[in-house]
């Protein structure tokens, strides 16, 4: 009898184990179709209207340094510099990698590569001049923003942009002059590029924050003041212009919850919120909703994001009369992703413990659209 009832009651555990199975199973397509449905949903109901449609995207390109030792650098710490031996035939695929990726962001709707892309991890401009000189990406006819940052390792952040579509006006490097302890921390510089997409002036500020070495806690600070400084440049830019279009992008190393966006930024989560002048964070929301662009230690993060300013933002007001955000999402195709091993589900990195993985990133590219009715 005994035994009867324990048959019983294991045949019943399996029966609500595969029930709330499906459920969650279902539950998953039901919010795919929603997420599908929600992003195409401004297309439906202006049936007949055309729009122009630009990506801008952000990159982290995971240690893309040449094979060349540079003396006035720590780039003998680099994975690049690391590896015995196939240094050209690895850096070379690795620019064949990361351009095969970049070349598809966006594309469903822009039919283009990004318009506009930051990226960080670069050691130099002549890594970023191979990029854009590849197969993959020369007919894109790409131009590089840059500036040397005086990062220790070595590592700068930059903007790429398809000269056909963004025209520059100005750009400038910004120090956050970040001190610890009465000793000056060396890290990435922000770089703030102004121009014409097509015929409307934007402004982009591209950041690589200070990392959580140390423990976030710790390193909290840092990246508090970095977020201080893209405040300034922001100010800067609105004593110029009144309402101006801005886009924040970066590999921030915070999440969107952290104190660097909420209490420094003060970026909003929900469009309700926003009001003139305001940061809003579309990848708060997706972030709440399990998305991420990297992870740590079983730990999964949205370090990378883009934040824009309320003038890129359609408060369901459907004015498309000029350029304003849509769609924003994290570009996670499964190609990118590893599938077994150590960092199963994690990004399909380029470096491991001193080797080549053959990946692509240990982060997912993240982007968005501006769109505008013709």
């Amino acid at each position: 009898m005994y035994l009867l009832k324990l048959k019983y009651l294991t045949e019943s555990y399996k029966l609500v184990l595969y029930v709330c199975t499906l459920k969650l199973f279902y539950m998953k397509k039901i919010l795919f179709l929603f997420v599908i449905f929600s992003s195409s949903i401004i297309f439906s109901q202006n049936k007949g209207k055309e729009y122009t449609i630009r990506t801008v995207a952000f990159y982290n390109l995971e240690n893309l340094f040449d094979t060349i030792n540079d003396v006035t650098k720590n780039d003998e710490a680099s994975p690049m510099m690391e590896l015995k031996e196939n240094r050209s035939k690895v850096y070379w695929d690795k620019i064949d990698k990361l351009s095969s990726v970049i070349l598809q962001i966006g594309k469903d709707k822009s039919n283009t590569s990004p318009a506009i892309l930051g990226v960080c991890e670069v050691e130099n401009r002549a890594v970023l001049e191979d990029l854009v000189n590849s197969d993959r990406l020369k007919s894109k006819r790409y131009g590089i923003v840059h500036y040397e940052s005086p990062d220790k390792r070595g590592i700068d952040v930059a903007l790429l942009y398809q000269q056909r579509y963004f025209k520059p006006t100005h750009h400038e490097s910004f120090n956050p002059n970040i001190y610890r302890d009465n000793r000056k921390v060396y890290t990435r510089d922000q770089l703030l590029v102004s121009g014409y997409l097509d015929d409307e002036l934007i402004h982009i500020i591209v950041n690589h924050w200070p990392s959580r070495s140390g423990g976030e806690m710790k390193s909290r600070p840092l990246r508090e003041k970095a977020a201080y400084q893209n405040t300034k440049i922001i100010d800067q830019i609105k004593q110029k212009e009144e309402n101006p279009k801005i886009l924040v992008l970066g590999d921030f190393n915070d999440d969107p919850i952290n104190s660097s966006f909420k209490k420094v930024l003060k970026t909003k989560a929900k469009k309700k919120d926003v009001e003139d002048g305001d940061l809003y964070n579309p990848f708060e929301r997706l972030f709440k909703k399990g998305y991420n662009t990297g992870g740590y230690r079983d730990n999964i993060s949205m370090f990378d994001q883009i934040l824009i300013t309320s003038a890129l933002l359609n408060k369901e007001e459907k004015d498309f009369s000029s350029y304003k955000m849509f769609n924003p999402a994290v570009f996670n195709k499964s190609f990118m992703t590893n599938k077994k091993g150590r960092y199963k589900g994690y990004p399909f990195r380029s470096f491991s413990f001193g080797t080549y993985t053959g990946g692509y990133s240990d982060h997912y590219p993240v982007y968005m659209y501006l769109i505008k009715e013709k």
